[in-house]
């Protein structure tokens, strides 16, 4: 095959994954899989591929495992290859498979080289490790990235990634970057981008509880957001979605106030309980996950007994049980 024939196939298999991409966030929610560890701390593949079976399940827009939630940051090669293999073997090409991948560029490629013979389609770049950069500097990243896989890519800006609308402009042209996730809450911002952008971009709402801000987010023209609470009560983030497509205020308001609201004050009592406190969730659900690796700690005693009524809590508004 000849170089533009490899090129032109590259670019075909691209353009479908933002087609399933947009089709998804625009039914449903993104599901970013907890990823699932023994007591001991080593990693549970048998109850990994039982807890995707299980978000499948719940219908999501699209896959992103071995990503933050996933715990990419506490995963070996070896690891993060099973993971993602499980992934898109339990997805049977029924949504897209994102896989996180991250640090410095270089070993973000070893990752990405992974992730493609794993057969994810796509992959999210996690923010750099550690340092402050320029903007010169984290586009830079992103395009060696980009200059070394046939997967396409969606950036993430959080931490120490912030990205301007230029910088956003100067990706959306790097051949193989198809989407932006924004975890800033930087509206003003985010509104520059959406417009300094092609309309075929992907933009979505990455927040740590992403439907908290999903009305405001929206009105800047994101309206696709990522789901911590699918990762343990699917029945709650589906109940938000589709009374926030059908205009059902009221829905969405008592299940902000009771529910979203109390659940953002308890995960931010603690670092880091923006995961732990999702995979106690689960755990309360009798998903097959497991404890959080270090350096992340989970909850405790009486954090937990207060996110297991919160949970009941926000389940009986949908009309589910624990």
């Amino acid at each position: 095959m000849t170089s533009e024939g490899t090129n032109a196939d590259v670019g075909t298999a691209r353009a479908a994954v933002v087609r399933r991409l947009r089709e998804g966030m625009a039914r449903s929610v993104l599901s970013f899989p907890l990823t699932s560890f023994r007591d001991d701390g080593s990693l549970d593949p048998d109850g990994y591929r039982a807890y995707v079976a299980q978000r499948l399940a719940a219908a999501p827009g699209a896959l992103f495992p071995a990503c933050g939630t996933g715990e990419f940051f506490s995963l070996d090669e070896d690891e993060y290859r099973q993971v993602v293999t499980i992934a898109v073997e339990e997805s049977g090409g029924r949504v897209p498979v994102v896989a996180g991948t991250g640090y410095g560029w270089a070993q973000a490629l070893r990752f990405a080289r992974v992730a493609e013979e794993a057969g994810a389609d796509a992959l999210l770049v996690m923010p750099h490790y550690l340092t402050a950069a320029p903007q010169e500097g984290l586009v830079a990243q992103v395009e060696r990235i980009a200059a070394g896989t046939r997967l396409p890519l969606v950036a993430y800006q959080r931490g120490q990634v912030s990205y301007t609308a230029e910088s956003v402009r100067r990706l959306a042209r790097v051949p193989g970057v198809i989407g932006l996730k924004d975890g800033h809450g930087d509206l003003d911002r985010l509104q520059r981008m959406v417009l300094a952008v092609p309309e075929d971009f992907l933009f979505f709402n990455g927040a740590a509880t992403a439907e908290v801000q999903a009305r405001a987010y929206a009105a800047v023209g994101v309206p696709a957001y990522s789901s911590a609470v699918h990762a343990f009560a699917p029945e709650i983030a589906n109940a938000f979605l589709a009374a926030l497509h059908a205009g059902d205020l009221g829905t969405v308001d008592k299940l902000l106030r009771d529910f979203y609201v109390p659940l953002v004050e308890l995960r931010d009592r603690v670092p880091g309980y923006a995961v732990s406190l999702v995979k106690a969730a689960a755990r309360l659900r009798g998903c097959p996950v497991g404890p959080v690796r270090a350096p992340l700690t989970d909850p405790s005693a009486a954090d937990l007994a207060e996110l297991k009524t919160l949970l009941a809590t926000g389940l009986d508004l949908v009309g589910a049980a624990l």
